[in-house]
């Protein structure tokens, strides 16, 4: 039950048209005719299984390892005549990135995709596949760049809404008084793009590689639709640059802020610290005890103290004030 539960498709085509859904165990006799070809969908597929397709494709031991215990980074590796390639996958929810991995077998007449984590499973994709048979009879290959494609298209919405998430953080650091939650929120965003990067990056030297001539499983007429998942990706990564430069400069902009909002804070603090001196001061001297203190005797002594110490504070508060200090 649990082998069934993780095989989501197995399906044989011939000239780009399916032909049958196969069992597992009958790929075996499909893999012989060399007009037709397998596609089989995964997700997340027990050792027992991979150990079935393994013996059935004639997988290598190091890629049925890595296809299994999933985590790996973006890469291609060539094992004989089969291709492993493993990408990241990057959904958006409630504001929070998801990540994913497929990991793909291809060889001449097969390809086998093996979905872990968060990732949309490719119905849609073969549906689309299934609808134009003319290019679907190019073979695993074909299937390999549509699964691909939609990859990289999951990108730009999520890419985008980092984007608006960034425009919201400027507006907060310009419009609004400094809080500690509006960096919080910059490294958070900050993080997230740099886990888009880690998983877009790759891609454009998987795609050059797929477009070298080397590679004998991707036919020469089908290396031009990879040259289109390469442009994406090209596209995606420098949206990313372009935002996490951006980023950088609203947290320069941020700290910067805080930095003048302490200042301003200081100046009030010492403008107000200079008019308590001038009190301070004097109450200071009167309060010596001198004997000889000639104004002590004189009638008007203490309104004149008084009025001299009002009229110089408030003198300070008025010069504090014009300049912005109050």
């Amino acid at each position: 039950m649990v082998l069934e539960n993780a095989i989501v498709n197995c399906v044989a085509y011939s000239e780009g048209i399916r032909v049958a859904t196969l069992d597992i165990d009958n790929v075996s006799e499909i893999l012989k005719q060399p007009d037709k070809f397998v596609w089989i969908g995964l997700h997340e597929p027990g050792a027992e299984l991979l150990a079935k397709i393994q013996k059935q494709f004639g997988l290598h031991d190091l890629a049925i390892e890595d296809a299994h215990r999933a985590h790996q980074r973006p890469k291609i590796e060539a094992y004989g005549d089969t291709l492993f390639i493993v990408l990241r996958t990057v959904q958006m929810h409630e504001k929070q990135i998801d990540l994913g991995e497929t990991h793909f077998f291809v060889g001449r007449n097969f390809i086998i995709t093996v979905r872990h984590g968060s990732s949309l499973a490719y119905t849609d994709v073969r549906t689309r596949c299934e609808s134009t048979p003319q290019l679907l009879q190019k073979g695993p290959a074909f299937a390999l760049y549509a699964i691909m494609d939609a990859i990289v298209d999951q990108y730009f919405p999520v890419v985008d809404a980092l984007g608006e998430e960034l425009e919201t953080l400027e507006e907060k650091i310009f419009d609004e008084k400094f809080r500690r939650e509006t960096t919080a929120q910059i490294y958070h965003l900050k993080h997230q793009f740099l886990d888009v990067k880690r998983s877009v990056s790759p891609l454009i030297d998987i795609c050059n590689r797929l477009m070298r001539f080397d590679l004998k499983l991707i036919e020469e007429e089908t290396r031009p639709y990879f040259r289109d998942v390469y442009d994406h990706s090209i596209r995606i990564n420098e949206m990313v640059d372009n935002s996490r430069d951006l980023l950088s400069t609203a947290l320069e902009a941020n700290l910067s802020l805080i930095s003048i909002s302490q200042n301003e804070v200081s100046k009030r603090f010492a403008g107000w610290a200079a008019i308590i001196g001038i009190p301070t001061m004097v109450a200071g001297v009167y309060g010596m005890n001198f004997k000889h203190m000639p104004e002590l005797d004189w009638q008007f002594g203490y309104p004149a103290t008084m009025l001299l110490t009002l009229g110089t504070c408030l003198g300070l508060y008025i010069h504090f004030k014009r300049s912005g200090w109050l």
